[in-house]
């Protein structure tokens, strides 16, 4: 079951970002400018609370950690804030990304106790907060990163981290940073960590290959997916490559859903799952399943009306509505209910300027 909601009304707006709090009570969402809007959620509403308008330029991303209650945002102008709440009031405090290229992406890790940064820099930044000198600062990851980071995700051990880019790859370092992190045990993806080590590389595909827009660790770490726009959806295990190919449009965001399931959505405007079992992907089908509407009887003389009222130039009476709860595509999806070894439900926004919320309990 989807339940959607007009954030941005006329003249519809992209919503390009959102994060919720713990509570799933308020959203943090930027109408493709370079403002945030703390919005309510309350009797199936939205009421706006604040807005945060330190960026200069369009946000590019959003986090929200659920236990400290900060909110990380980056943009455009080429820097990152984090919002603490003091009160009624958000307090914006400057992180030191260094970047001079605009950043694209944001995410807290974990323990929340430092948060990665993409941008069109060839670098991530991993940041952390210096007591001393009261800000967050920020440590490079630079090879073998040949273009834009356009995606991030933590591993739940706080140190890996796996990022995708326009360069056709997803990559797997270690953000280990040895001031804020116990040393990390041995994973699937290495033993030795040390800060900035590429751990894994895969290319979209061998012969085109596309951007990585999305990456997702699985629950345990053990696994990562991706999605490229060579409308591909790839799967590592024991460093092996699972790819298969989509007839949909391309696809913007994954996640797990499941040990053995996962999400996407995209240019289609519908969320789709993939079952991965015994090193296979396979497609299971739309999450996206619209009512049929009846067929109601018309007389020859209201259909004759009905073309000469789509014949006029007032378009306005013209159904153009597509069949899909989403009516354009959609560029972000976040877990709101469970965690991705059991997803209860998950939110989605899209360039039609809507937010919809997906109750997997009524959508298997």
């Amino acid at each position: 079951m989807a339940t959607k909601f007009q954030l941005c009304n006329e003249p519809i707006v992209p919503v390009g970002c959102h994060a919720w709090n713990k509570a799933r009570d308020q959203l943090a969402m930027s109408p493709n400018n370079n403002e945030v809007h703390i919005l309510s959620f309350k009797g199936g509403k939205f009421t706006k609370l604040h807005v945060l308008k330190e960026h200069g330029q369009r946000v590019t991303g959003i986090d929200w950690a659920p236990e400290s209650n900060r909110i990380v945002t980056c943009a455009s102008d080429r820097n990152a804030y984090v919002w603490n709440q003091v009160g009624d009031v958000w307090k914006p405090t400057l992180v030191i990304l260094r970047i001079n290229r605009a950043a694209t992406c944001c995410k807290w890790s974990p323990n929340e106790d430092k948060f990665a940064v993409g941008s069109g820099s060839r670098l991530i930044s991993i940041c952390y907060f210096e007591e001393e000198n009261d800000w967050w600062v920020a440590k490079h990851i630079k090879k073998p990163i040949r273009s834009t980071i356009l995606c991030l995700d933590w591993h739940p051990n706080n140190v890996l981290i796996a990022a995708g880019s326009s360069d056709f790859s997803a990559r797997v370092f270690s953000g280990y940073v040895k001031t804020q992190d116990e040393k990390p045990g041995p994973t699937v993806w290495g033993k030795k960590m040390p800060f900035g080590a590429c751990m894994a590389e895969f290319i979209s595909s061998p012969n085109s290959g596309g951007w990585v827009h999305d990456v997702s660790f699985s629950a345990d770490g053990d696994r990562l997916a991706f999605v490229s726009h060579d409308c591909s959806i790839s799967v590592v295990e024991n460093n092996q490559l699972t790819r298969t190919l989509s007839r949909d449009l391309p696809f913007r965001c994954c996640s797990w859903l499941t040990d053995s399931s996962l999400v996407v959505a995209g240019h289609s405007n519908v969320p789709v799952r993939y079952e991965y079992t015994g090193g296979a992907l396979s497609l299971v089908g739309p999450l996206d399943k619209p009512e049929v509407k009846k067929k109601v009887g018309m007389s020859a003389m209201d259909k004759f009306r009905q073309l000469d009222t789509k014949g006029t130039s007032d378009t306005s009476k013209t159904d153009t509505a597509l069949n899909t709860t989403h009516q354009n595509s959609i560029v972000e999806l976040v877990i709101i209910g469970g965690d991705k070894s059991n997803v209860e439900g998950f939110s989605t926004v899209g360039v039609d300027g809507k937010l919809v919320l997906w109750d997997m309990s009524k959508l298997k």
